[in-house]
């Protein structure tokens, strides 16, 4: 595998700095990328070299070991650049969280230096007819001498066209859930470019086969023993699905305003000469405003939360942790899809013109937003404030 030369980042600070300027050159090309289709292949290179996918790696390992506060802004911001470009790193550092919570020492200390030389991952999760997105029905199987035979087809697999590395999750022969890391040029692994979507053009989130490759055993990471104890990794997840709607929320009315000042007339009764100085425009805009910085408060007060309960693990601040997540994200999807859309009303008919590709917002926030429905996440806020139940253990939550 080719190495990037990456940065290494030392602190928190360092990483939202590093993102603004990434961000900064993203937004530049973010709109002819999306409505050319064309794969962020330099883009994602410049991130790897940037040092960014290597800030939640464990101090003793090297790595900045950035608090999750900052992780969940971080995400907002990259979205805000480029909401492709910004999703394409959410599965990367959720297997840095499976290495973090489940791998040996000697798993640590060979792929943490492989993040941090800018060899990033993946993702190859997700199967196609299953009963639920947490049957695997990918065959894997271990082999006489410590190898492990992978076998299979995995679709929706973000990031996979820019990663050296793409790990999978399986059921061992227990059926209990592990993940595999797989390298992307091994023999029998073919990574095609068939995603899509509406929205989220350019994440790369296509189909993976894996035709009878085999890999080493030590490459195996035993991610059911995370949910063995009290445990925020899949509300960690979750929280970086919700910096990356927050993200597309401020774009949406970042170009709003942009678009408010530059091209929309005033209205027919309007007595004003500049829409920006008409009383209703500047109210409805100050509603959107309120509905990001709603959604950007709850995202930042989940990651103090999820910061709480990995100082101090218990039942009850992993509960709390889960809730304040699925609030943000709750609440970052409402930002993203309404914003997204109410943004035309301000500007007029000239909103929907092609060549301003304003649309790509909504179409974003539509898509990203079905990772999961917002009912459940309202459902577990629900249930844990009227009936003191915890979200499950389950890893999605």
């Amino acid at each position: 595998m080719t190495a990037t030369a990456a940065r290494v980042i030392t602190g928190d600070a360092e990483a939202l700095a590093v993102a603004r300027d990434l961000a900064a050159e993203l937004a530049t090309g973010d709109s002819e990328r999306d409505a050319q289709r064309r794969l962020p292949r330099a883009e994602v290179a410049a991130l790897a070299a940037s040092g960014l996918l290597g800030v939640t790696v464990p101090r003793e390992h090297g790595g900045a070991d950035v608090s999750a506060r900052t992780m969940g802004e971080l995400m907002a911001v990259l979205a805000e650049g480029d909401a492709s470009v910004g999703q394409i790193p959410q599965n990367h550092f959720f297997f840095v969280e499976v290495l973090r919570e489940a791998a040996s020492p000697a798993q640590k200390e060979f792929f943490f230096a492989e993040v941090l030389a800018g060899r990033h991952f993946g993702n190859a999760l997700s199967e196609r007819g299953t009963k639920s997105p947490r049957d695997y029905a990918i065959r894997f199987e271990p082999r006489p001498g410590g190898d492990v035979l992978v076998d299979g087809t995995k679709y929706y697999a973000t990031g996979s066209p820019f990663a050296p590395w793409i790990p999978i999750y399986a059921n061992d022969p227990d059926g209990r859930l592990v993940a595999a890391w797989v390298p992307a040029d091994a023999p029998g692994v073919t990574v095609e470019d068939d995603w899509h979507g509406m929205g989220q053009r350019t994440t790369g989130s296509g189909t993976v086969r894996f035709d009878q490759v085999v890999i080493p055993a030590d490459w195996v990471v035993p991610v059911w023993t995370i949910f063995e104890r009290p445990e925020v990794f899949g509300a960690f997840g979750n929280y970086l699905h919700a910096g990356v709607d927050l993200g597309i929320a401020r774009a949406a009315l970042r170009d709003a305003k942009d678009l408010v000042r530059r091209i929309a007339r005033p209205g027919i009764e309007s007595t004003v000469d500049r829409p920006a100085d008409d009383p209703l425009i500047i109210q409805e805009f100050g509603e959107l405003a309120l509905r990001v910085r709603t959604a950007a408060a709850l995202l930042h007060e989940a990651g103090d939360a999820l910061d709480a309960a990995r100082a101090a693990p218990t039942v009850e601040s992993a509960a709390e942790a889960s809730v304040a997540v699925a609030a943000a994200r709750a609440e970052t999807d409402r930002a993203a899809v309404s914003v997204a859309s109410d943004v035309f009303a301000l500007i007029g008919a000239r909103a929907s013109a092609q060549e301003l590709n304003l649309h790509r917002h909504w179409r974003n926030a539509r898509t990203h937003t079905l990772h999961d429905p917002r009912r459940m996440k309202v459902f577990h806020i629900g249930n844990h404030a009227l009936n003191d139940v915890p979200p499950p253990p389950s890893g999605l939550v």
